[in-house]
């Protein structure tokens, strides 16, 4: 039986080298509260689902159908995450009143696995 051969999968000129991967950081990330419950009057039960790692596009190194560094990463509960997706960020923020970015830029900072990532990768550091 003759089968025909795959053809290779085209480059969309998309370079995915420059981009930071730890898993040891979104696990970082997941171990904190949701992000949108200290700015809500009824607190962490205001949540609804485990803790996900939501990784931010606005303004970073994501783009569409680009998932940005794991550096872009904030804590949402499930339904939170969902709601991001759904209304988009810029009125998630806005609802919100947080900063998205400045949260993961904040939690990056003090995650211990941003100094493995630098030590090991020094020429991808944002």
């Amino acid at each position: 039986m003759n089968l025909l051969r795959r053809r290779k999968k085209q480059s969309m000129n998309v370079r995915d080298s420059g981009m930071i991967r730890s898993d040891g950081h979104l696990a970082f990330v997941r171990g904190f509260i949701c992000a949108v419950s200290p700015m809500r009057d009824t607190g962490p039960d205001c949540c609804d689902g485990k803790v996900e790692a939501a990784h931010v596009r606005i303004g970073t190194d994501g783009g569409t159908s680009l998932k940005p560094s794991d550096c872009w990463a904030i804590p949402l509960c499930a339904s939170h995450h969902a709601e991001q997706h759904r209304i988009g960020e810029r009125s998630f923020e806005t609802k919100y009143k947080i900063s998205m970015k400045a949260i993961a830029e904040k939690l990056w900072r003090v995650s211990s696995h941003r100094l493995k990532y630098e030590r090991t990768h020094p020429e991808t550091t944002p």
